[in-house]
C-alpha cells in the first residue's frame, strides 16, 4: 500500500489540509501524519488536540518550537526541526511527503526528504508574499519538490519559469475554499456559547501576523490598527494570535495589553480551530490585518477584506479586498471604505480568483497517480 505522509505545523495550515486529509482517508493509501511546531504548544492553544479530535490518528509529533522569536531562536528550531525530521522520516519511509506553503517548519521537512530522497509533494507554490522571509522558503521548497499544486494559473507559470517541470506542475486552486464548501457554519447563537463571549452585536475579525522583513515587525502597524479599531466602538472585534514567527511575542504582548483594557469588546485567543474560524469569518462585518485567510478565503463568504501593509504584497486578491499602508490614517480610511454600502455590494457578488472548492480531489487524485522514484534529482526546465 503506497504511504503518503502529509506534515502541518501550524493550525493554519491545518485547516488548508484538512480536505486532503479527509479525501486521503477514502483512498485505498496508507496515510502519515506528522504534526510539530505551534501545534505543540501550550502557548500557541496546544492545537495538536483539535486535529486528535477531528479524527485524524497522529503518526508522529515533532518537538522542535523554541520558546522564543528572535531570529536566533526561530534559526534554533529550524535546526531541531531538521533533526527530528530526519529521524521521522527514517522510521515511517513514505512514498511521498506532502507539505504546504512558506513556514521554516515545513522548509525543514522538505530539505529532510531531499536528502533520503523522498519525493515531495508542495501546496501553494508560486506565490509571493514580499514583506516576509517566507518568500525564499516557498521557493526553496519548490526547487526541492517534485510536485506542484497551485492555486492559480499566474502561479503556476511562476513555479515553471523557477525549472519546474510543465508536467508536474498543476493549477489546483486553494484547498482552504474546500472546507467553506464542505463544512457547515456555527449560527452566531453557537458560536456565542461556544466562545463564551456575547456575539449578538456586528463584530470585526483580526488577524495580524508579523512582517519578518520589517525591522520591528511591524509592532507600530499593529498599534496604528488597535487604535483604528477603537474608532467603531459599536462594533465587537474577535482577534486570533500570531504566528511563532520573529517579533510574534512582541506583537501578542500588545493584543493581550489592548484585550486587558476592553474585555467586554474583545475577544482573544490563541486558536479558534477551523470550524469556528470560518464560522466566525462568515458572520463578521469585515476581515482586517494581514493574514493570507483575508485574501484567499474571505471573498468566498462575500465578506470584505482590509489588507495592512507589506506581509501579502504580490498576493493575487479579489476585488472584495482593500490594500492599505500602515498609517493609522490609511487604515482608518480604508475601513471606512469596506463599510461602504457600495463596497458590501459589491463583496455580495464578488469572484474568488482561488478556485470552486474542490482542490482536494484534484491534489488527492494526482498523489495516487503519482509513481514514487527514490530519487531526488529533477532536469531542469528551461523556457523558450
Amino acid at each position: 500500500m503506497k504511504k503518503i505522509a502529509v506534515f502541518t505545523g501550524t493550525r493554519a495550515e491545518y485547516g488548508l489540509l484538512y480536505g486532503v486529509l479527509k479525501e486521503l482517508e477514502l483512498a485505498d493509501v496508507k496515510t502519515q501524519l506528522f504534526v510539530g511546531g505551534m501545534h505543540l504548544s501550550q502557548e500557541f492553544g496546544y492545537t495538536v488536540e483539535q486535529i486528535s479530535n477531528d479524527g485524524f490518528p497522529i503518526s508522529e509529533k515533532l518537538e522542535f518550537l523554541l520558546s522564543s522569536d528572535t531570529a536566533v531562536g526561530i534559526t534554533k528550531s529550524l535546526g531541531l526541526a531538521l533533526i527530528s525530521a530526519a529521524e521521522v522520516l527514517e522510521r515511517n519511509q513514505p512514498d511521498i511527503l506532502v507539505v504546504l506553503g512558506d513556514r521554516y517548519e515545513s522548509f525543514a521537512l522538505a530539505q529532510a526528504a531531499m536528502i533520503a530522497q523522498i519525493p515531495v509533494a508542495h501546496i501553494h507554490g508560486g506565490e509571493l508574499t514580499e514583506g516576509l522571509i517566507d518568500d525564499p522558503i516557498r521557493h526553496s521548497i519548490t526547487k526541492i519538490a517534485n510536485l506542484h499544486f497551485t492555486s492559480t494559473e499566474t502561479y503556476r507559470k511562476r513555479v515553471i519559469q523557477l525549472g519546474e517541470q510543465p508536467s508536474c506542475v498543476f493549477n489546483v486552486g486553494a484547498p482552504g475554499l474546500d472546507n467553506i464548501r464542505l463544512l457547515k457554519p456555527m449560527s452566531r447563537a453557537q458560536l456565542s456559547e461556544s466562545l463564551g463571549f456575547d456575539l449578538s452585536k456586528d463584530f470585526l475579525l483580526v488577524t495580524y501576523h508579523p512582517v519578518t522583513l520589517s525591522p520591528d515587525g511591524a509592532e507600530q502597524a499593529l498599534q496604528n490598527l488597535l487604535t483604528a479599531l477603537d474608532d467603531y466602538p459599536e462594533y465587537n472585534i474577535i482577534i486570533t494570535y500570531p504566528n511563532s514567527d520573529t517579533f510574534g511575542r512582541q506583537l501578542l504582548q500588545l493584543l493581550k495589553q489592548y484585550h486587558s483594557n476592553r474585555t467586554e469588546r474583545v475577544y482573544l485567543s490563541p486558536s479558534l480551530g477551523q470550524h469556528r474560524y470560518l464560522s466566525v469569518m462568515k458572520l463578521a462585518v469585515l476581515v482586517i490585518g494581514n493574514s493570507s485567510s483575508g485574501i484567499i478565503e474571505a471573498p468566498s463568504v462575500c465578506v470584505a477584506t482590509v489588507n495592512v501593509g507589506e506581509r501579502q504584497k504580490g498576493r493575487i486578491a479579489a476585488a472584495s479586498v482593500l490594500h492599505c499602508q500602515e498609517s493609522y490614517l490609511e487604515i482608518a480610511s480604508c475601513m471606512k471604505k469596506a463599510f461602504s454600502p457600495a463596497h458590501q455590494a459589491l463583496c455580495s457578488n464578488v469572484k474568488n480568483p482561488y478556485g470552486d472548492g474542490k482542490s482536494s480531489k484534484r491534489i488527492v487524485a494526482k498523489l495516487l497517480a503519482h509513481s514514487p522514484i527514490k530519487n531526488s534529482y529533477k532536469t531542469f526546465y528551461d523556457l523558450k
